[in-house]
């Protein structure tokens, strides 16, 4: 491989051309498509496609699990001239009614028992269930040719939660995503015989690119939606997986299993984003897989991926983030708007073509987020100020020292607090609530909830309640409750001061 990867942007259902016509590029439950394959599926659901989600730049939304048509869709929706939403299938109805309402979804693809779970006004779009879809695809027949679409223009909206409110979309363009695949296919060194192990979700920039990385590679994509960890290790050995994207706690999981010599030594390549590594992971993560490359990453989903850490370098410098990726210029802002020096701490600032176009809707949050590059930049234009706070060491390898805001990071998941405190009101049986996230040698951090009961509340039904209301990693781990919550000297209640409260708790 070139030690420059190729700049030159195609539309991202191009990526459907790149192997070979008859190599293997999506193993199904059933069937193996074909790169030639893929490319026809993707037209053929394009055109049904074009069809029926209505004008140009119309928003098509999927809330499925790692289905044919999930795998398909964000080439099928560019190449008909759409935007993909992709829902993340572990949330429930009234996040997945938000994200509908707030992208303006022309048109809902999800499963049966999906769809079933909605309620009336949860979607203003037709609704469609992925069988009929199929059976409407295979009787109109025909296929769309590979598009001609401008690099600058949208071609997905990925929610992600903030730090506070509701989940905001991430706009993508076609450049964004196709420079994506480019770099992550480069520096991991992805060759077409490589067989990616698909555990992530897909509604996720990181899961995402699964796919996009292996197909601009000519390599093919084995999708699994995993009931437990020893799914994966049937998953690898079945067929030939080499190479797996996760999250610390799914590695956690992974390495605690009993592996078959062979099947381990099969993996060539594991990645890991979503969560620091710690050193005994890494130590752990190198004994069970000799043979295997460890890629510690550092990303953000407004400008996809930041920094990588090369394998040669992990086990001397286990939490280090690495350097950025082909195509991303990151930077470290002090606190006075210059360049922090070595050792020194600052913001991360990412700035190239890999910055998204900023949030849908939303130009105020855009504007606190997307900003004019520091003036020391090399590639400058606008930048995504991620608020993490890190350093950068003699060597130039950056290490993550912390979070300005207070997203809770669990099981690779971002979580706003917010969004727990008003589902858990909204239960009825809380008056008041705080959510935080403490640390957690499993999850990477557990999401804790302080509240005060409403009048004549059970508390014993919180937890319950908030199953129904929440996707699994949004249920509080911990519920603790207070008559009298504390606030701070402007009112607001102190999240600062019931963190320090609950750390203190929770030392031996």
């Amino acid at each position: 491989m070139p030690e420059t990867p190729d700049p030159t942007v195609y539309p991202l259902d191009h990526l459907a051309l790149r192997g070979e016509r008859n190599a293997p590029a999506l193993v199904l439950k059933d069937r193996t498509l074909s790169h030639e394959a893929l490319n026809a599926r993707v037209g053929t659901l394009a055109k049904w496609l074009k069809s029926r989600a209505g004008d140009a730049g119309s928003r098509v939304a999927t809330w499925l699990p790692k289905t044919e048509l999930a795998c398909l869709m964000p080439l099928a929706a560019v190449r008909a001239g759409l935007v993909h939403v992709p829902v993340n299938p572990l949330l429930k109805r009234a996040q997945v009614a938000h994200i509908l309402g707030d992208s303006g979804a022309a048109i809902l693809i999800a499963n049966k028992g999906r769809l079933d779970t909605l309620e009336t006004g949860d979607a203003a779009c037709p609704v469609i269930d992925e069988a009929a879809v199929w059976a409407e695809v295979e009787a109109e027949g025909g296929e769309l040719p590979p598009s001609d679409a401008a690099p600058d223009s949208l071609a997905a909206i990925l929610y992600t939660s903030g730090s506070t409110g509701r989940p905001k979309g991430v706009m993508l363009s076609q450049a964004n995503l196709w420079l994506g695949a480019v770099s992550v296919a480069h520096y991991l060194k992805i060759v077409p015989q490589d067989r990616v192990l698909a555990v992530l979700p897909l509604a996720f920039d990181y899961g995402q690119n699964q796919l996009l990385s292996t197909w601009y590679a000519g390599g093919s994509v084995v999708p699994l939606d995993y009931l437990t960890p020893r799914d994966v290790v049937k998953a690898v050995a079945k067929h030939g997986v080499t190479t797996i994207a996760a999250v610390p706690p799914l590695w956690l999981q992974l390495v605690e299993l009993g592996w078959p010599e062979d099947v381990a030594a099969s993996l060539r390549r594991l990645t890991n984003s979503g969560g620091a590594l710690t050193p005994s992971l890494v130590r752990a993560l190198r004994t069970k897989f000799p043979a295997a490359d460890l890629y510690p990453m550092y990303g953000l989903t407004e400008a996809f991926r930041s920094t990588y850490l090369d394998p040669a370098l992990v086990d001397a410098h286990p939490t280090s983030i690495g350097k950025a990726i082909p195509f991303a210029e990151i930077l470290v802002v002090n606190d006075l708007g210059g360049e922090a020096q070595a050792e020194d701490e600052g913001e991360l600032v990412h700035t190239g073509p890999l910055v998204a176009q900023g949030y849908w809707q939303d130009a105020e949050r855009t504007a606190e987020r997307f900003k004019p590059a520091p003036a020391f930049s090399k590639l400058g234009g606008m930048a995504v100020w991620s608020g993490d706070r890190v350093r950068r060491d003699a060597e130039g390898l950056l290490h993550f020292v912390g979070r300005r805001d207070a997203m809770i990071k669990t099981s690779g998941n971002r979580v706003s607090p917010q969004e727990v405190e008003e589902a858990a009101v909204a239960t009825g049986l809380v008056a008041e609530a705080v959510a935080l996230g403490l640390p957690d040698p499993q999850l990477g951090q557990a999401i804790h909830l302080v509240a005060r009961a409403a009048p004549g509340a059970e508390q014993a039904d919180l937890i319950p309640a908030l199953t129904r209301a929440l996707p699994n990693f949004m249920v509080p781990r911990h519920v603790h409750w207070r008559d009298v919550m504390p606030v701070s000297p402007n009112g607001k209640l102190d999240r600062v001061a019931l963190a320090a409260e609950l750390a203190k708790d929770m030392k031996p």
